[in-house]
């Protein structure tokens, strides 16, 4: 059965086009736009309405209209600027990117001056999202997003992905099905910010623990141990079980040297607002910042510093 609602997507990356499908499975009709021609050709292939222009997006939608926003974080306040200048009062801007919880509170004011909804949605799943479903953390006007809760409820993963919380009972909350909104613009990507921010953490905890286990030989020769099986067995029972343990175990099955990779990590703009809100806000957030200057060490950007300190140590020391 198809959906009444009345969805245009604008970039069609991985993220983007994968949420146009997930929607279709379910009924909800997208009209599709990319600065990339052949992004738009291949989604119209597969029976989505394509829009060469803003414009012609907009034109294609009946009021009132939802445009959901899936560009770089460079571009996004240019690309919503510009959406909305297309739309009327009554219609709906959903900024899904990476974006600061700041430039959304600006964006919202903006566009409000012109009748229009703004809504923020944190949207975390990666490429997977579309078999998997999207964990969705939503800001916005609380009338704006129960109207919006079928596309929600599409993207999540549902009810039954994972096994409910001990303790709950009941009628299913939204954070059951893998969405919630959580406050006023903003605190969907301030959520989702956090959340990255834990993620570096959590990374750094794996690779630095995994990284004892590789170094382990120099102890003792007898520890050669076999990282893809120990990975392997932590996915079962561990207390340390997660997804990203589930991909790294992946990860050196195809690969136990892990060669190919390169060394260097990089960072998205939500670890670095996350350490920023933390300092703002008085918290110590000893792991976040860790993992996150990890990160800048790995680009070597620390060069300079040990130049430094290796002429310190000399001066004072001959050494």
């Amino acid at each position: 059965m198809q959906s009444t609602i009345n969805f245009g997507m604008v970039g069609l990356g991985r993220m983007g086009a994968n949420i146009v499908r997930r929607l279709g499975r379910s009924g909800i009709t997208c009209v599709v736009h990319d600065v990339n021609p052949e992004a738009i050709k291949s989604l119209a292939v597969e029976g989505f309405t394509p829009a060469k222009t803003l414009a012609e997006l907009v034109a294609a939608l009946s009021t009132p209209r939802t445009v959901w926003v899936m560009v770089p974080s460079e571009v996004t306040d240019s690309t919503i600027a510009d959406v909305a200048s297309y739309l009327s009062p009554g219609d709906t801007v959903i900024d899904g990117g990476n974006s600061y919880y700041k430039n959304d509170i600006a964006n919202a004011a903006l566009l409000a001056e012109k009748g229009i909804n703004f809504v923020d949605v944190g949207t975390s799943g990666g490429i997977y999202g579309l078999e998997r479903g999207y964990s969705l953390m939503i800001g916005g006007r609380e009338s704006v997003v129960k109207d919006l809760e079928p596309i929600f409820k599409a993207l999540a993963p549902g009810f039954d992905a994972v096994e409910r919380s001990v303790g709950r009972s009941g009628e299913p909350s939204p954070s059951e099905y893998g969405y919630l909104h959580c406050g006023p613009a903003g605190s969907g990507h301030f959520v989702k910010m956090v959340h990255n921010g834990i993620e570096y953490g959590m990374m750094a905890a794996y690779a630095e623990g995994l990284a004892i286990f590789d170094a382990a030989h120099t102890m003792d020769p007898a520890y050669t141990l076999n990282l893809p099986e120990i990975t392997e067995v932590w996915r079962r029972g561990s207390v340390i079980s997660s997804w990203l343990l589930d991909l790294t175990a992946q990860a050196l099955h195809e690969n136990k040297d892990l060669k190919g990779f390169s060394t260097e990590v990089s960072d998205s703009g939500e670890g670095r607002w996350a350490v920023q809100a933390a300092i703002e806000a008085g918290v110590p957030a000893h792991v976040l910042s860790a993992s996150l200057f990890s990160r800048f060490a790995s680009r070597n950007n620390g060069d300079f510093s040990n130049r430094v300190l290796s002429a310190m140590r000399r001066k004072f020391g001959g050494h």
